[in-house]
């Protein structure tokens, strides 16, 4: 067995820095501190609008009516903003019995729009309510 001889070099080694004491305090008089008055933070509402539709041309069409309707009334929209296509697809046999590899593939396509009015006044929410959209257009309404 053979010994292992470690030289310590202490010039490499790092020398310790004293810290700097911090300054005599001045004599000053502490002021207690007052709370700061609340921001009252006014709640804001949300009139979230869901248009959903198999064409988007008639979509489309329906969605300028709310914008107008809205922006008659001077109303703040964020929107329209476009939400995923939900896309539902179908495989069907084209025959009945013995062609098991001749099928057909259907598709569903629902077209989405998400709108946003802030704040919305009650003359808005009734003139919305009394608007008439084309049919095949489904509209979700809710107030956050």
């Amino acid at each position: 067995m053979g010994f292992v001889i470690v030289i310590l070099d202490f010039y490499t080694m790092p020398a310790k820095t004293a810290k700097p004491k911090p300054a005599a305090k001045a004599l000053t008089r502490k002021v207690p501190r007052t709370r700061k008055a609340a921001a009252k933070v006014v709640p804001v509402a949300k009139l979230r609008i869901r248009v959903r539709a198999y064409e988007h041309k008639i979509l489309d069409a329906s969605i300028k009516q709310i914008l107008d309707v809205a922006f008659r009334f001077d109303a703040q929209v964020e929107g329209p903003i476009p939400l995923p296509t939900e896309i539902k697809k179908y495989t069907v046999n084209r025959s009945s019995f013995v062609y098991k590899n001749s099928r057909e593939q259907f598709e569903m396509r629902v077209h989405k729009r998400l709108i946003d009015i802030i704040n919305p006044q009650p003359k808005l929410i009734e003139a919305l309510t009394n608007l008439s959209l084309p049919s095949g257009v489904s509209i979700d309404v809710k107030m956050l």
